[in-house]
């Protein structure tokens, strides 16, 4: 079903190593085949259907028996693709006994059910990759959380050339402007602790999108014996693995709009991580690089060009997520118990967006197992401004004694001055009679040095990989009791 165009160039640069088979005619036609192997199974076990003709609905219900030519055809004319497979599954059925397939159901139950199979299979993927990229991000975060002891930042060191103890701090921007000091693992901490709420919100939209549909013609299950009729439907959803719907949903599309807004504020991660990365790989910034590959990047024409070419094709993939997103959205205004649509807009857009998703997720996890931080040139650029990033540690040493906004106002002054005159910021304190009746030069040089505000930055990494690695601890176990379950 999903085919987004002809460039097999293009298409598996973007989506690189997922594979769109989930989302293809056949693994769709597979779905609605397992729909109708757990309906026959269903109704047999209550007397519904003859056991003989579950039997045969079963050993029939391959997709090797489908002729997708003929389904393409059959397609076209009706409109839908559900009856065309249906039609071919009692016809390869012996002595008529595929008569009984598809007994008491309407097309939309089984669209919407495989549907639901192909956002499970999906999201495990989708959360695999989740996996391999906290797992990266974690590393990265837990070796860099580390701050540098009190006098190895000092300025003066700096100036002198004396040797430091090379940690990574970096100046943490505001507008794209320096602000204050921070570690790089406090940032990538941060995005550690979004991805592990995608993670968590993996699990909660399980619970309410892994739901069967299976109402008939306007979801009162009309076709079926009141006494049997619920009980079924619980049978064909314990076949699937999915949840039984309190109540018909060919209607209400918030099940899959939510899945749709997920993937969008996924890909909205993933897209500001680039965006980040690809603003440090700047050559005047130069504080990280995508992993180096021999040619990735280059241009045509500049041999000294390393461009971002992750980092562009995610911001590229999130962007087109985040309007099929929007789309889904329209696809939520339906008319009555079965609509004229705005159902057909989810067939459109909802497989691109997984599998856009997904592409912009492998991107990510090879970029973040190969980043390359460059320390040095961190440590450069911290100290472009002379000083001016403790600006704000200076102005909170001296509001107690001189007062908060006559501080801030004093302070600015001389970073306006130190800006003009290419000054150390430190130097110009100093020579401010008040500010050296307030601060000793010792409090001065304790507050000038960057590694003496990081707030705690540490203590947040630290709670951020303690809650990533108590929930893999927790994950493992599961894991483990699945497979000795099994």
């Amino acid at each position: 079903m999903y085919k987004r165009n002809n460039s097999i160039i293009l298409f598996s640069l973007c989506v690189l190593f997922f594979s769109p088979d989930l989302w293809s005619d056949k693994a769709r036609t597979a779905y609605y085949l397992e729909w109708e192997v757990a309906l026959a199974k269903a109704q047999s076990k209550l007397k519904i259907i003859p056991q003989e003709a579950c039997d045969e609905i079963v050993a029939k219900a391959k997709v090797e028996n489908i002729d997708f030519d003929e389904l393409k055809q059959k397609t076209e004319l009706i409109g839908y693709p559900v009856l065309g497979v249906v039609q071919q599954l009692v016809s390869v059925c012996r002595d008529g006994l595929g008569e009984w397939c598809h007994w008491g159901a309407t097309t939309q139950d089984v669209t919407d059910s495989a549907t639901v199979m192909a956002i499970r299979d999906s999201l495990d993927i989708i959360e695999a990759d989740l996996d391999h990229i906290m797992a990266s991000v974690a590393q990265i975060a837990e070796e860099h959380r580390l701050t540098p002891s009190k006098s190895s930042l000092s300025l003066y060191c700096i100036l002198l050339c004396i040797p430091l103890i090379m940690v990574l701090l970096v100046a943490g921007r505001s507008n794209l402007q320096q602000a204050v000091p921070i570690t790089f693992g406090f940032k990538m901490a941060r995005l550690l602790a979004t991805l592990q709420r995608h993670k968590e919100r993996i699990a909660e939209i399980r619970k309410r999108a892994l739901t069967l549909e299976f109402g008939g013609a306007a979801g009162t299950l009309a076709t079926l014996d009141d006494s049997v009729a619920l009980e079924c439907q619980a049978e064909v959803a314990r076949e699937l693995g999915l949840a039984q719907p309190e109540i018909a949903w060919h209607t209400e599309r918030d099940r899959i709009a939510e899945v749709g807004a997920f993937l969008g504020i996924l890909c909205g991660t993933l897209s500001k991580n680039a965006t980040d990365i690809k603003l440090m790989m700047q050559t005047e910034v130069g504080e990280v690089s995508e992993p180096y590959v021999s040619h990735r990047g280059s241009s045509s024409t500049m041999p000294n060009k390393f461009n971002p070419i992750s980092c562009v094709y995610i911001h590229a993939l999130a962007a087109t997520v985040r309007q099929h997103s929007a789309a889904l959205m329209d696809a939520m205004v339906e008319d009555h118990e079965r609509s004229t649509g705005p159902w057909e807009i989810e067939w459109i857009v909802l497989p691109e967006a997984f599998i856009l998703t997904a592409g912009a997720l492998n991107q990510t996890k090879s970029m973040m197992a190969g980043l390359q931080v460059h320390p040095k040139n961190m440590m450069r650029n911290l100290n472009l401004t002379k000083g001016l990033i403790v600006s704000e540690a200076v102005m909170m040493g001296l509001g107690p004694k001189l007062g908060r906004q006559s501080a801030h106002d004093l302070v600015y002054t001389y970073c306006h001055r130190a800006a003009l005159e290419d000054r150390m910021l430190i130097d110009l304190l100093k020579e401010d009679k008040d500010i050296s009746a307030a601060l000793s030069d010792s409090e001065l040089e304790h507050l000038c040095d960057p590694a003496n505000y990081l707030g705690l930055s540490g203590s947040m990494v630290d709670n951020v990989l303690n809650a990533y690695k108590k929930n893999v601890m927790i994950a493992n176990k599961t894991n483990v009791s699945k497979d000795a379950a099994q």
